[in-house]
């Protein structure tokens, strides 16, 4: 079984119990029996605004006031269902019918969506980590599906420590996370997450690099004293605009072979020199994080500046 009980949505289709939940009308009533969460594709909203989906063994249909769980003072949008067209959907069995000649599950996934935000609101805490799923990217942040489709915001500054200009320039819609809980609004009913904590302190990234390697790193901003290099989300570097006399052409975006010049604990300082530049891919390459994502669950504290450094840079989780 796995840590977490809720899943972002996506996450639980291809597993065996769920497979096994969708091979039979008698599994899949065993499953409305003990208020299993299952998941399948979405394959149709008809005019009626249901969304029909595909369980293997038989059909079955989400009607609207079911598709999405909303927080006090919403209202489902046709939107919010239309877009589940052709996506895994996550659901409750809450029972059978005959339409047409044809048996027939209906399904809730709204059900399934007030058990996952009960037990977050309920049982949940800043510091938690949590795995999560990118749906879609603002220029002021991330949303992240936090297990059954529920919705929390990652903003732009909580995603690394080096500063980026979109959340595009490290995230993709369908990429999965690993976030931990910033702050939980139980007024509201929102969830907010962070990302940052999980890659890395100072002292941790710094550890990669030695003065005298040249290494890629990737530009993030062009300033007029000197170009920003990103050598890992969570540490960048400052290298000098001119290199041999000869002004440096590069663009915020690409990647860069960078000459480590200092490595300056104290002052938290990378000096490099630009040797080349070419553009990046566009596709940005998943987190890779200083956690061990399957045995940590929780963050009291994070303290990313070195003990030698005159500045305090540190995230302190409140319960």
């Amino acid at each position: 079984m796995s840590l977490y009980r809720f899943q972002p949505e996506g996450m639980l289709q291809n597993k065996a119990e769920n497979r096994e939940a969708l091979s039979s009308q008698a599994q899949l009533e065993r499953a409305m029996r003990e208020g299993r969460i299952l998941e399948a594709t979405a394959l149709l909203c008809d005019s009626e605004m249901r969304l029909h989906v595909d369980l293997g063994c038989m059909r079955g249909y989400i009607a609207r006031e079911e598709c999405v769980w909303c927080r006090p003072g919403e209202q489902i949008k046709d939107i919010a269902v239309l877009t589940r067209v052709g996506k895994p959907v996550c659901f409750q069995i809450i029972g059978f019918d005959t339409e047409n000649g044809e048996r027939v599950a209906i399904l809730s996934r709204r059900a399934a969506q007030a058990l996952c935000a009960a037990h977050f609101f309920e049982q949940l805490r800043a510091g938690d980590i949590l795995p999560a799923r990118v749906t879609h990217l603002e220029p002021y942040g991330a949303f992240v599906d936090v297990g059954c489709g529920i919705s929390s915001l990652l903003s732009i500054d909580c995603i690394s420590v080096s500063r980026i200009a979109h959340p595009r320039d490290r995230l993709c819609a369908g990429m999965p996370l690993y976030v931990a809980i910033k702050y939980i609004d139980r007024d509201l009913m929102r969830i907010f997450v962070t990302l940052k904590e999980l890659l890395g302190t100072w002292t941790e990234n710094a550890a990669r690099f030695r003065a005298g390697e040249t290494v890629t790193g990737r530009v993030r901003s062009v300033e007029s004293y000197g170009v920003f290099v990103e050598l890992a989300p969570n540490l960048a570097g400052l290298a000098e605009l001119r290199t041999a006399g000869e002004r440096v052409q590069v663009a915020a975006g690409d990647l860069a072979a960078v000459y480590i010049k200092s490595i300056l604990p104290e002052r938290m300082k990378v000096k490099l020199v630009i040797i080349d530049s070419y553009p990046a891919p566009e596709t940005p390459e998943p987190p890779e994080y200083f956690i061990d994502t399957k045995t940590t669950r929780h963050l009291d504290y994070w303290e990313y500046s070195p003990a030698c450094s005159g500045k305090l840079i540190e995230t302190v989780f409140d319960a």
